[in-house]
């Protein structure tokens, strides 16, 4: 399945993120994901972060065969927070220690 954003139209505060959704050759169908702009703020999430949170929303929903209105949740910005603070944590482990140099004892 291929996705393409094509952009996104706002209304108030909600942000519907468009994209054109292709599977094994079938003409492309427009799909959009609704999400609530203050969640992102809420959590401390970048605005340019949506169509990415969308595409994982979108896939997931699309695989389990779930149809109708697709939205970004306030669970689904949290699973994303907390994975980035996992992967950060991992990253951090991996990391090989400073060593710095001690003086000479006298």
């Amino acid at each position: 399945m291929e996705f393409r954003y094509v952009g996104f139209e706002q209304q108030q505060n909600v942000r519907s993120y468009q994209f054109d959704v292709t599977k094994n050759g079938q003409p492309a169908r427009r799909i959009i994901v609704t999400a609530d702009i203050s969640l992102f703020q809420q959590n401390h999430v970048g605005i340019q972060e949506g169509p990415r949170l969308c595409v994982g929303k979108l896939a997931a929903n699309l695989e389990r065969n779930i149809g109708g209105p697709h939205e970004l949740t306030a669970a689904d910005l949290r699973s994303h927070v907390n994975a980035c603070i996992l992967a950060e944590a991992q990253r951090a482990l991996m990391r090989k220690p400073v060593w710095r140099h001690r003086p000479p004892e006298e």
